[in-house]
């Protein structure tokens, strides 16, 4: 007879989730387990169930740890607990359904994990609406030739032409080389109209920085020591790693809420597992107000830039696909 694989039982609010395998190691590079990660995202709960509240979340997932494949999963892993919720999308390009985790409680994170989830994938709108965005996301992709130092100096032409049209942004580390910073926006408009008001923001950003920024759209026409302004993080089903999620790197890096006045001297790599849990724990939640009515932002100005932009001869880029379903 087979023995059972060793596991552990954690408690999380009112439900027992069981961990197989806990001593199974993760990250190499420290040593640290499935019960590491599992103690991480426990530690930054409100943070991580906060950035993925009720968001169709893909998961990228190591069933066995950074040493082996890594799996791409729109499709809730099988064998979930009635308890752990989901939205269904549909993918029209290929005219397929997938039923995608929607987190509403740390239940739900935890036993992600314990399906070998590393990082969490949520897209910018929520089941009430998926193709209505409730989120504007201004990802600052460094290129292969960039430095950190760019990004700074780039994140700080953010934050100027943010605070020119009344937006309040809440930046964080990309948990890699580069920076995003969300903004909230009222769900009036459909993934195609959000990504147009996006790339308005990210040529305007351009044009104040043009040594440091592109918005060329395709990445073998890019100068590599410029950063892209990627405004195609606005697309449908396009989604990047959420506020305090864990990313698939050696050091088992976080991707880390900062302040503004932060942004000059954090470094990516200060961030990771086992430093995060004592930062959420003297500063909290730095996205906790990212709901609040007064921070929500009205996209007609930038669309009003699209428009101008458009008449001088400005080309719209086509939609990005999607993956499938």
């Amino acid at each position: 007879m087979a023995s059972k694989s060793p596991s552990v039982e954690i408690e999380v609010d009112d439900r027992v989730i069981r961990v197989s395998n806990p001593d199974r190691v993760y990250f190499p590079e420290s040593g640290a387990t499935k019960h590491d990660l599992v103690d991480y995202y426990l530690a930054v709960g409100p943070g991580i169930v906060n950035a993925l509240f009720e968001r169709p979340t893909m998961l990228h997932r190591f069933p066995k740890g950074l040493s082996g494949d890594k799996v791409h999963q729109k499709r809730i892993p099988a064998g979930a607990p009635p308890w752990v919720e989901t939205v269904r999308l549909h993918f029209p390009r290929w005219d397929r359904t997938a039923d995608e985790l929607c987190v509403t409680e740390l239940g739900s994170v935890i036993w992600a994990v314990q399906m070998s989830t590393v990082e969490f994938h949520p897209w910018n709108s929520r089941r009430a609406d998926p193709e209505k965005p409730d989120e504007w996301r201004i990802d600052l992709d460094p290129g292969p030739l960039s430095d950190y130092a760019q990004v700074r100096r780039v994140a700080a032409v953010v934050h100027e032409v943010l605070d020119e049209l009344g937006a309040v942004g809440f930046p964080k580390t990309s948990g890699g080389s580069g920076l995003h910073v969300y903004v909230r926006i009222h769900p009036d408009h459909g993934h195609p109209v959000v990504r147009r008001a996006a790339l308005a923001f990210a040529r305007e950003v351009e044009r104040r920085a043009p040594d440091d920024v592109t918005t060329t759209w395709w990445r073998r026409d890019r100068d590599p020591h410029q950063l892209f302004v990627d405004y195609n993080q606005n697309a449908r089903d396009h989604t990047i790693a959420a506020a305090y999620s864990v990313r698939g790197l050696p050091d088992a890096r976080v991707s880390a809420p900062v302040r503004w006045d932060e942004v000059d001297d954090a470094d990516p790599h200060d961030f990771t597992i086992f430093t995060m849990p004592q930062r959420f724990a003297e500063l909290g939640d730095l996205h906790a107000g990212i709901d609040d009515p007064a921070t929500t932002f009205d996209l007609a100005p930038l669309l009003e830039w699209a428009d101008r932009d458009e008449a001088s001869g400005a080309d719209v880029p086509p939609e990005p696909e999607g993956d499938a379903g």
